[in-house]
């Protein structure tokens, strides 16, 4: 399923690409069941402790954390943290690697950023409750979280909904063709402590919603503003966003946690110091590709132990725009 010339065009000239039904619901099903396990357990326990009054056993994949938050949201909030972990990427057991080294979506990877592909440090889990404010993330670009010397490389985000992502329960929009203008300026403390780009540093071009099918793949260059808003029914909108980049962009493949140090210069590191970035497909050197569970979690959680801060570059928060 790799991509066409014209849809390589599109990509590039507007900063976004739609791809259908790259995961089957049988593609999405482990994910979701690894989800459902850890919800399961979590609420449990908060069961035990006296925090809820019911499990919620018998609801679907996308109502039963909903009726969890709706009767304490302080327990939604404690199950949130435990799929999400420090940045949104907690999970990391077999199924998030299955997702990641989906053969279409590497197929379709590949065609934007060559055979030689890093799985970038920053993949999420995006759970949208109903009324979370934290669910509701303002205008910003990728780009603006990682170091500035990655500005002119392309990192691919892959934005895939675990369930269909309507207007309603909080589907993405992007403002097509705005990359092409580079970074814009991002402000801290934003709405529910994001980055934000406030409405008045937008680039004059409409913004458009992106509803999707559960599976469907969007693709965005880390420079594609986008925002997502308020879910408005009673069911959470599920999803993850995978990120991807050459080989030629920075990296910290191979590199001990330690090494990131106050003193080091900045330009020295990758893109996003926190986390673990790994080998997705070497065509030099298969030995070195993260194939194995055990493998990725091993690297996840080396750098989950010494995680390292990031420099930053230096954004002002919003009150002192």
């Amino acid at each position: 399923m790799s991509l066409t010339q014209q849809e390589v065009t599109q990509f590039h000239r507007q900063g976004y690409l739609v791809k259908p039904g790259i995961f089957s619901s049988n593609d999405l099903q482990p994910l979701k069941n690894a989800l459902t396990a850890i919800i399961d357990q979590q609420a449990r326990a908060l069961q035990d402790d006296g925090q809820l009054k019911r499990l919620y056993a018998q609801e679907a994949f996308g109502k039963r954390l909903a009726k969890i938050y709706a009767e304490n949201p302080a327990a939604g909030n404690l199950i949130t943290r435990h799929i999400t972990g420090k940045g949104g990427g907690g999970y990391n057991g077999a199924a998030m690697l299955q997702c990641i080294r989906h053969p279409s979506l590497l197929s379709c990877v590949e065609s934007l950023v060559g055979p030689d592909i890093i799985g970038s440090s920053v993949y999420r889990i995006r759970p949208k409750l109903p009324g979370w404010a934290r669910g509701e993330v303002p205008w910003h670009q990728d780009a603006g979280y990682t170091l500035a010397h990655c500005d002119r490389y392309l990192v691919v985000t892959c934005w895939i909904p675990l369930v269909d992502a309507t207007l309603e329960n909080g589907c993405l929009h992007i403002i097509p063709t705005a990359h092409k203008g580079g970074i814009l300026r991002h402000f801290t403390d934003g709405h529910a402590g994001f980055l934000e780009v406030p409405q008045d540093g937008l680039p004059p071009v409409e913004p458009m919603p992106i509803p999707m099918k559960a599976g469907d793949v969007l693709m965005l260059t880390n420079l594609t503003p986008h925002a997502s808003f308020a879910n408005r029914t009673d069911e959470v909108r599920w999803s993850i966003d995978l990120r991807y980049q050459s080989a030629e962009v920075p990296n910290n493949v191979d590199e001990d946690p330690a090494t990131y140090t106050p003193e080091r210069d900045p330009v020295t590191m990758a893109c996003y110091p926190p986390e673990a970035d790994f080998v997705i497909q070497d065509t030099c050197d298969p030995s070195r590709e993260i194939r194995t569970a055990p493998q990725f979690k091993q690297l996840r959680e080396r750098y989950d132990r010494h995680r390292p801060d990031s420099p930053g570059r230096g954004w002002t928060p919003l009150k002192e725009q």
